[in-house]
């Protein structure tokens, strides 16, 4: 019986000659080590890459030794290496317009260093555009507040925006994202839940925007983040019929003001029936009118709407309070019960006027989002 045994020699455990020779001169094929393969994701030479895509290199038959990916600057970007050393992958965002080179060296089976080489270029917006959160880390605000994100410039590609933003509660909330109409030069989506939030709900917001492209040449400049928490479920029951302005906090009536709302005979003094949104308050508010020749400065003034309309003490309305409407829109309470509502507002608090002939509408304000109903509402996004 003819008995053939390869012996392992070197490190690579093969024998690398052409062929090897059996007992009574019978060849025989050589076991041959194998070179390294690498492969680069993107490949050589790319341009207009994401710097939001993971790049990698990997290697088949070897396992890397060692890889560095730098910018022009010589500034490395952080990877890691998978357990077998045979693929690193990019673990954190890049720039824009910016060329990426490879460096390193991946070793193969048969023991031959091979050196890592080439590189890509990232995509070169024509313009950078930024997105603001318009609720911060920490805050408290009320149950009608809507979430917006205001960009400072035209957004093209509306739903690969929109794929970039999450919204999680720790509660289960029923919400969408709407666009509105471009304000501030710049395009501007709100999310808003389907029904008020429910009051102490916990909100985290993420806009992963970096990278994201807008259309036109146009990418996303950062990503924002925000966590903030809903506070008490406070409402304004504004019912210009009944010349009061109740407050209900959390289901119980705390106050019960006499008020005096806009003049109805005049549909431009009219004080607008729907749900309005406090955006802002003042201590002391400069209120002018050309048309109607005023120029006062006024105490406690809430801003309901940013078509004129606040809540705010008005002494020269006082004989008027509780009996009569004749502001110019706003709704007016005395110094004292004007300061204990000022007090205890908040942000996102929801005002609910009735009574009046003329609704709130698109045109009165940049928070109308309540105005419209929940499947108009659906209809405003872009997915």
């Amino acid at each position: 019986m003819l008995v053939l045994a390869v012996i392992a020699v070197g490190t690579v455990g093969v024998v690398t000659g052409a062929t090897a020779a059996g007992r009574g001169g019978v060849s025989l094929p050589a076991i041959v080590a194998k070179a390294a393969q690498v492969t680069y994701t993107p490949g050589a030479n790319a341009a207009a890459v994401s710097p939001v895509t993971p790049v990698s290199v990997t290697v088949s038959d070897g396992t890397l030794t060692q890889v560095a990916l730098t910018n022009a600057a010589g500034k490395a970007v952080a990877g890691e290496l998978n357990a077998e050393r045979t693929a690193w992958t990019s673990s954190e965002p890049l720039g824009y317009a910016a060329q990426y080179t490879w460096s390193g060296t991946a070793t193969g089976a048969d023991g031959v260093p091979v050196p890592l080489q080439g590189g890509f270029a990232t995509v070169a917006p024509s313009k950078v555009v930024r997105g603001v959160l318009n609720i911060g880390d920490g805050r408290t605000v009320g149950i009608a507040a809507p979430i917006e994100v205001q960009f400072n410039g035209h957004v093209d590609d509306r739903a690969a925006v929109e794929r970039a933003l999450t919204v999680r509660t720790s509660v289960p909330v029923e919400g969408a994202w709407g666009w509105l109409p471009d304000e501030n030069g710049g395009s501007r989506v709100h999310w808003r839940p389907k029904e008020y939030w429910p009051a102490y709900t916990k909100v985290s917001v993420a806009a992963k925007l970096y990278g994201v492209d807008y259309g036109g040449g146009q990418y996303g400049a950062a990503d924002v983040t925000s966590d903030f928490e809903i506070g008490r479920a406070q409402v304004v029951k504004a019912d210009a019929q009944s010349f009061r302005m109740v407050v209900e906090r959390d289901g119980q009536r705390v106050a019960d003001y006499p008020a005096s709302y806009g003049l109805a005979s005049d549909p431009e003094r009219n004080t607008r029936s729907g749900v309005h949104v406090v955006t802002e308050k003042f201590t002391d508010k400069r209120m002018t009118s050309q048309r109607y020749g005023y120029d006062v400065m006024e105490k406690w003034a809430v801003r309901m709407s940013n078509n004129g309309e606040f809540i705010h003490a008005n002494p020269a309305s006082a004989g008027a309070q509780g009996s009569s409407n004749v502001t110019h829109g706003c709704v007016n309470l005395s110094s004292e019960n004007a300061k204990a509502y000022y007090d205890t507002a908040l942000y996102g608090d929801p005002v609910e006027v009735t009574g009046t002939p003329v609704p709130l509408s698109a045109r009165d304000g940049d928070v109308w989002d309540w105005t419209v109903s929940w499947s108009q509402w659906q209809e405003l996004s872009a997915l």
